[in-house]
């Protein structure tokens, strides 16, 4: 049995990036508190079955929103959407992201805005979005997806890297914007995590076994361990943490 979060129950949730992975989990978790969720994603099959597994289990079902975060006027217009719909916003949780590996030789200035306009970009103004609806409120919780990559610091992906660093002064500065609005910010810094994605493309026998030597703690990493963190991040229990970098990586760093 894990906590359960009374303050959650009813709060407006938005995740980015909510149809798979870390963000799935994150979906799920919020709306097994009562949360009432909407996820935006581009993965309309994987969204839709989550919806109706949820739905089946008879959790609040989430509100799913197709939109390329890239696309910052889609982003606006859909958290414009939301407000609409649920009259406001409580919390939302900057996930989306795409740690699709390259070399540096190879990276060039269009590959570089793509995957700062993914990784960085659009945490920025979706924060930036939902502001209002926080301070009409005067509460609210955001919380940024980050990564240890920046912090080991990682190899073989070094504009991801740059845009999880990136992510750390974003939430730092956006704290001390927004605490007289009583608004929080923090960052989660997850290390390995056992996704379907990382699992299918990264996470050999050989590279488990490097993970393993370098944590503290002997095992891996679930989807919901993150997931469970974030939730304590969002409810009241949480009420005096802002400006903190969470990190949940078994004792890597």
């Amino acid at each position: 049995m894990f906590a359960s979060y009374p303050s959650l129950r009813g709060r407006v949730v938005v995740v980015t990036g909510g149809a798979s992975g870390i963000g799935e989990a994150i979906v799920e978790a919020f709306a097994t508190q009562g949360a009432q969720v909407a996820f935006l994603d581009v993965q309309d099959a994987a969204a839709q079955q989550l919806v109706k597994r949820l739905e089946a289990a008879e959790f609040t079902k989430p509100a799913y929103y197709h939109c390329d975060l890239t696309d910052v006027d889609a982003l606006q217009a859909t958290v414009s959407t939301i407000v609409q719909r649920f009259g406001t916003i409580d919390v939302l949780v900057n996930n989306a992201g795409n740690d699709t590996r390259h070399a540096v030789a190879d990276v060039t200035p269009a590959y570089w805005d793509q995957c700062i306009a993914i990784n960085l970009k659009a945490q920025f103004f979706m924060a930036q979005a939902v502001i209002p609806a926080m301070r009409k409120a005067a509460r609210g919780s955001i919380i940024n997806m980050s990564s240890i990559a920046w912090a080991i610091p990682s190899t073989g992906l070094p504009v991801y890297v740059t845009a999880k660093a990136g992510i750390v002064g974003i939430t730092r500065t956006l704290a001390h914007e927004l605490g007289a609005d009583h608004i929080r910010v923090n960052c989660v810094m997850p290390g390995a995590v056992t996704t379907d994605r990382q699992n299918r493309l990264w996470l050999t026998e050989e590279y488990v076994a490097e993970i393993l030597a370098r944590q503290a703690l002997k095992r891996m990493i679930a989807p919901e361990e993150v997931a469970r963190l974030v939730l304590f991040l969002a409810a009241d229990d949480s009420a005096a943490i802002t400006n903190q970098n969470c990190v949940i990586d078994a004792g890597w760093i």
